[in-house]
């Protein structure tokens, strides 16, 4: 007796399995094989789970936030991708302290940058005793500030592996968890991938971000500054 495997089943199912296979699925079934009568019961049941959850779209963070943790390659852009160039505008660790203030615990970067006619204001908020971090943006024109930016694709690279993507919901805003690790990069394609720029991300010692919170520091207490690696 010849058995079919799961996903000859789950093809059955969905009524996707050729004439001639599906006949003999069924055949298959008609002897009685209760093997695969239990894998037909349940590609059946699937199929029709499925297809009820389909009527229920996921909201709009959920999908970032799967894309952000299953990164499977870096956004598709063209082999001669124009690279433009970063200006960095702010940076909050340049910031000079109030007058009379002699340090700032600061928990966090934060930085704008310039690539053309596109400004990416960017801050890096690390878990405390954590090597994670997460990486929350902005993008938008700066010439026509009413021109939105959206959908546009960002990946998180360390040499040439992908850690982590998204895409820009339709306010130009995003947001990536990952673990830091030495020379990040930020990697933004405009205009479909053909152009592009790369801006680093900070790093922060776990061991100083753990000695903040046994001392009960918030990021809006004054101590002492948070180094950086």
């Amino acid at each position: 007796m010849t058995h079919f495997g799961l996903s000859q089943w789950v093809d059955f199912a969905r009524g996707t399995a050729s004439a001639i296979d599906e006949r003999a699925m069924k055949a298959h079934l008609a002897e009685g094989c209760g093997d695969c009568g239990d894998l037909a019961n349940f590609s059946a049941s699937l199929t029709n789970l499925c297809e009820s959850m389909s009527e229920y779209a996921a909201p709009a963070q959920v999908v970032r936030n799967a894309k952000a943790i299953f990164p499977s390659a870096a956004p598709a852009q063209p082999k001669r991708a124009l690279r433009i160039a970063a200006q960095l505008v702010y940076d909050s660790f340049l910031v000079p302290a109030p007058a009379g203030l002699r340090a700032t615990w600061q928990v966090g970067w934060q930085a704008l940058y310039r690539a053309g006619d596109c400004s990416l204001d960017l801050r890096i908020e690390p878990e405390l005793a954590s090597t994670r971090a997460a990486v929350i943006g902005q993008i938008n024109n700066h010439t026509t500030p009413r021109e939105t930016i959206s959908n546009v694709p960002i990946c998180l690279k360390s040499g040439r592996t992908v850690v982590a993507e998204t895409r820009s919901n339709g306010f130009g805003e995003f947001q990536i968890e990952y673990d830091q690790q030495p020379r990040l990069q930020l990697c933004v394609y405009l205009e479909d991938g053909s152009k592009c720029f790369q801006v680093p991300l900070k790093k922060f010692a776990a061991e100083r971000n753990a000695g903040a919170e046994r001392l009960g520091l918030g990021s809006g207490q004054s101590k002492s500054k948070q180094g950086q690696e």
